[in-house]
C-alpha cells in the first residue's frame, strides 16, 4: 500500500466522520490524490464512506451506519448544539430549542428534521410535539469523542447570521 494511501487510512481512523477536503488539507494531498486513495480504500473495505446533507463522510468501517450518521451531524456546530442541548435537558419543544440556542425556527426545524430522517432523534405523537435523543447512552459517547471542524462552524455561524437578519 502507498505510504499516502496508508496516512490517508489512519487520519480517517483518528479522525471519525471527517470529510473529504479535510483530509485532503490536514494531510497535504491533492484533490484528486485524495480522492482517488479514498476511493480505493472504500472499495477495498478498509473505509466506510456516509454521504450525510451533501457532504461524503469518512470512517473506520467498525462504525455502524446509525453511528456514522451521528457522527457527521456532530461534526456540524449547530446540529451539535442540538444534540447537547437534547441530551443535557431531555425531551424538549423545538421552539424552546430555537429560544434556548438563540437560532431562528426555521433553520432548528430544518436541523430537527435532517435529524429525525437520520434517526438520531425521535419526535413524540402528542400535541405539542417535543422532540428526544433516540439512543441516548450512545449519543453521549459519540459527543465526547467528536467536535466540528473550523469550516462547517463557520457555515453554521453564517446561516445564523442570515436568519437573525431575515428574523
Amino acid at each position: 500500500m502507498s505510504d499516502t494511501r496508508s496516512r490517508i487510512r489512519s487520519h480517517v481512523r483518528e479522525t471519525p466522520g471527517v470529510h473529504f477536503n479535510r483530509v485532503s488539507r490536514e494531510l497535504d494531498v491533492a484533490t484528486g490524490q485524495a480522492q482517488y486513495h479514498l476511493r480505493r480504500l472504500v472499495r477495498d473495505d478498509e473505509l466506510a464512506v456516509e454521504r450525510v446533507a451533501g457532504r461524503a463522510h469518512y470512517f473506520d468501517p467498525t462504525f455502524d451506519p446509525w453511528e456514522r450518521r451521528t457522527i457527521a451531524f456532530l461534526r456540524r456546530e449547530t446540529a451539535r448544539a442540538i444534540l447537547l442541548r437534547l441530551h443535557a435537558e431531555g425531551s424538549t419543544r423545538p421552539s424552546a430549542l430555537a429560544d434556548d440556542l438563540d437560532l431562528a425556527r426555521s433553520t432548528v426545524s430544518w436541523h430537527v428534521s435532517n435529524l429525525v430522517d437520520a434517526g438520531i432523534i425521535e419526535k413524540s405523537a402528542d400535541r405539542p410535539m417535543t422532540v428526544s435523543l433516540a439512543r441516548p447512552e450512545r449519543t453521549a459517547e459519540l459527543l465526547d469523542a467528536v467536535s466540528p471542524s473550523l469550516p462547517d462552524r463557520i457555515v453554521d455561524r453564517f446561516v445564523r447570521t442570515v436568519d437573525s437578519l431575515l428574523e
